[in-house]
């Protein structure tokens, strides 16, 4: 039996991406030494979505309405969310930023109440309160004040972002092609991010030093590879094991930050995982868990 015929072959791939994706927070800190946040996330979107169309251009045929309309939508999201983490990391660490992106998966049911009024469920709530605690600790907030430092407004409202992304996804799955999708929301969100610049007092056109080249094409090429590697993955992997498999993203994050130099509290460490604590516990499904250990 070869490997990728596994039932577990694509939960192995969706663990290797999410390793790959821990990484990139710290590339895109480093990456801003050479470059303006904006300027940036539009080449790097560029580059993901020239690479998706060179290994998919075949089926990239006849867009329907709908995949446009979808595209259109996810796109401008992705553009939103990926231009405020950016600008975010100018002024935080990796390992801060990844932590306070996970806040996306308690962020989802919160907006899905809010707009639609679903209501969560209890281990919901659990998360959230476990999750907004965990904020506190890693944005060095006390219990009775909240100060957050731009970079961490930023990252928040970047998590908000990438909330709507996944709930837009799960809006339209079922619906439209998925790979025309993608690659539609990748030139969209590089379109809106060139247009955006001119109206962005602190943005420049860079010199095109090798140090940027090699790593805006590198985080395009993963970017790409990433996306793909979801797509193909989940189509068999359950979305709340996905969603826990993801949940380790900011832990290599903050592994590649900590071998790179970053230094974060203790403080911080125990808001950290008390974050990632609350995304675990959000995706929990409580009466599968009784049924397993106590109806076996």
């Amino acid at each position: 039996m070869s490997i990728t015929s596994s039932s577990k072959f694509p939960e192995i791939v969706l663990i290797l991406i999410t390793i790959l994706w821990g990484g990139t927070f710290l590339a895109v800190h480093y990456a801003l030494n050479f470059t303006s946040p904006i300027f940036f996330v539009g080449t790097r979107f560029g580059i993901a979505a020239v690479v998706l169309f060179l290994v998919s251009y075949q089926q990239l045929k006849n867009f329907s309405r709908q995949e446009v309309i979808a595209g259109f939508f996810i796109g401008i999201v992705i553009a939103f969310s990926y231009v405020f983490q950016t600008v975010g990391l100018q002024t935080i660490t990796s390992s801060e930023s990844a932590f306070l992106t996970a806040l996306y998966v308690p962020f989802v049911p919160i907006l899905l109440f809010l707009f639609f009024k679903k209501v969560p469920a209890f281990n919901i709530w659990i998360g959230v309160v476990l999750a907004f605690f965990g904020l506190l600790l890693l944005t060095g907030n006390s219990m009775s004040q909240i100060d957050l430092s731009y970079g961490q407004v930023m990252t928040i409202c970047s998590a908000i972002g990438i909330a709507m992304e996944i709930i837009l996804i799960g809006f339209f799955a079922g619906k439209v092609n998925l790979g025309k999708v993608t690659f539609i929301q990748l030139v969209v969100a590089s379109i809106a991010c060139f247009v955006a610049i001119p109206f962005s007092q602190s943005e420049y056109i860079p010199n095109l030093s090798w140090q940027f080249i090699l790593i805006v094409g590198a985080l395009g090429c993963a970017s790409a590879l990433i996306q793909f590697a979801m797509n193909w993955a989940q189509r068999t992997v359950d979305p709340s094991k996905a969603a826990i498999i993801y949940s380790g993203e900011p832990v290599w994050a903050a592994i590649f930050g900590r071998l790179a130099g970053e230094r974060l509290s203790i403080l911080s460490i125990f808001g950290g995982i008390l974050v990632l604590l609350g995304v675990l516990v959000s995706e929990l499904k409580f009466k599968k868990l009784w049924v397993y250990f106590f109806k076996r």
